[in-house]
């Protein structure tokens, strides 16, 4: 595990210590977790960027052309 010394504003520091002590955890824990999560919504992000550049309009046509032509049950439609 590494170390890294971060230097915050007071007013973000006593927002995460407030945080912190009402989620029961440490402020380590807190921003630890900040962390892991804009991390993950970051290379989410990046992996659907890569998958759209993989993405075809002809097998999107061909997979939609298999979906049958119904109209939707009354409660998956849309509000009129």
């Amino acid at each position: 595990m590494s170390t890294i010394s971060l230097r915050l504003p007071d007013s973000l520091h006593k927002q995460a210590r407030k945080v912190a002590e009402k989620e029961s955890v440490s402020i380590n824990q807190l921003i630890t977790l900040a962390l892991a999560e804009k991390l993950s919504a970051l290379m989410t992000e990046e992996y659907l960027e890569e998958r759209a550049k993989r993405g075809s309009r002809k097998k999107f046509a061909r997979a939609m052309s298999k979906v049958p032509k119904v109209e939707p049950e009354e409660n998956d439609r849309l509000p009129t």
